[in-house]
C-alpha cells in the first residue's frame, strides 16, 4: 500500500475552505478512523510532541465528541461539538467549537468519503461563521498540521488493511 497524501486546499466561497485528501485504503476504514476513538486516538494526536489526552466520540445524530491535546509546554488545546449526520461509510457531519474560540463561534465540518477502486477520497468542507474567521483559519499551519495527522492516519490505515 502506497502513502495517499498529501492534501489539497480550495476556498469556493467566502467562508469555506475545502480540505481533500486521498487515502489507498477502503473507505469503511478511512470512516472507522474517524468514528472509532480506539482509531482516532492513534492519527490524531496533533504536532510533534503533543499528545491527546480526551477522546471521545458518540458516532450517532446528536451524538457528542471532545478531543484534547496537551502540548509539551504543558499548554492544553480543546475542542468538540454534536453530530449532526452520520451516515456509515459515506458522510459525517458535525458542529464544532474550540474551547479558546477565535473563530467568531461554530464552525460546521463535512467529511464526504468516495471509494474507487480500493482508494478513498475524503472531502472536508468546513464552513467558518465568517470571512474573517475562514481567512483567519488560513493564516494557521492547519494545513501542515491536518498533513501531519493525516501522515499518520496513512500508517494506520496499512496496519488495519
Amino acid at each position: 500500500m502506497a502513502f495517499g497524501g498529501p492534501l489539497t486546499i480550495t476556498t469556493p466561497d467566502d467562508t469555506q475552505i475545502v480540505i481533500t485528501r486521498q487515502f489507498d485504503a477502503p473507505r469503511h476504514l478511512v470512516f472507522a478512523c474517524y468514528t472509532q476513538p480506539a482509531l482516532i486516538r492513534r492519527w490524531l494526536n496533533g504536532a510533534e510532541g503533543w499528545i491527546m489526552t480526551v477522546c471521545e466520540f458518540e458516532p450517532r445524530v446528536g451524538g457528542k465528541y471532545r478531543y484534547e491535546w496537551k502540548a509539551p509546554s504543558g499548554y492544553v488545546m480543546g475542542m468538540g461539538g454534536v453530530i449532526r449526520e452520520i451516515s456509515p461509510v459515506d458522510r459525517v457531519v458535525s458542529a464544532e467549537l474550540f474551547d479558546e474560540d477565535w473563530t467568531g463561534g461554530e464552525t460546521v465540518s463535512v467529511l464526504d468519503f468516495d471509494e474507487a477502486s480500493g482508494r478513498t477520497t475524503l472531502v472536508n468542507t468546513i464552513t467558518y461563521a465568517s470571512k474573517d474567521a475562514r481567512d483567519g483559519a488560513l493564516q494557521t499551519p492547519m494545513a501542515e498540521g491536518m498533513e501531519h495527522g493525516y501522515k499518520k492516519l496513512d500508517d494506520v490505515l496499512i496496519e488495519l488493511a
